[in-house]
């Protein structure tokens, strides 16, 4: 009988470990572009997405907050944009404001935002990104992040996709375009 030695048993333990390790520590670093940005969310267990800080926007703890519920299946994409939008400003109440927008906007970034059958965020597109005040689009997509899930979308007609307008002010503020 053939006996395998106690030295060399933990090594695919030890493999195992540092691999988890490694994966553990990538990150996602994205960048301004002409092009639409894809940004997958949400990330896969113990990856973190990270970007670059924007020295404009100093970071902010955010107060913890209660949960935000979740609405009665909506009846068409219409009323479903409508509760998304409801519960962008509920889950984000100091990211947002209501009222007549003013004018000039500082900035409109438009995101497309695809959901799993249980409302959850599948992934995000930017399809429109300001030219100046580009942080408010990594704010938008962190306020959506918040919000989500958005509820049940299974009984609604595929694509399970929208699009979004986010109407920022001068205090980086946002409306949902939805709800103007």
């Amino acid at each position: 009988m053939h006996c395998i030695e106690p030295s060399h048993r933990p090594y695919p333990l030890l493999a195992a470990a540092a691999l988890l390790a490694l994966l553990s520590g990538c990150s996602v670093r994205s960048t301004a572009t002409s092009a639409p940005v894809v940004v997958v969310a949400p990330p896969a267990p113990g990856a973190t997405a990270a970007q670059a800080p924007s020295p404009a926007v100093p970071a902010v703890p955010t107060p913890p907050r209660a949960p935000v519920p979740v609405a009665a299946p909506a009846r068409n994409w219409d009323d479903y944009r409508v509760q998304v939008a409801k519960r962008l400003v509920a889950a984000n109440p100091n990211g947002t404001y209501m009222g007549v927008p003013p004018e000039p906007l500082l900035a409109i970034p438009v995101l497309e935002i695809e959901l799993y059958g249980d409302g959850s965020v599948r992934h995000i597109t930017v399809l429109r990104q300001p030219s100046q005040a580009t942080d408010t689009v990594k704010l938008a997509i962190d306020a959506v992040r918040r919000a989500a899930p958005f509820g049940d979308v299974s009984r609604l007609p595929r694509p399970w996709k929208f699009a979004e307008v986010f109407l920022f002010n001068d205090e980086r503020r946002f409306k949902p375009r939805t709800l103007d």
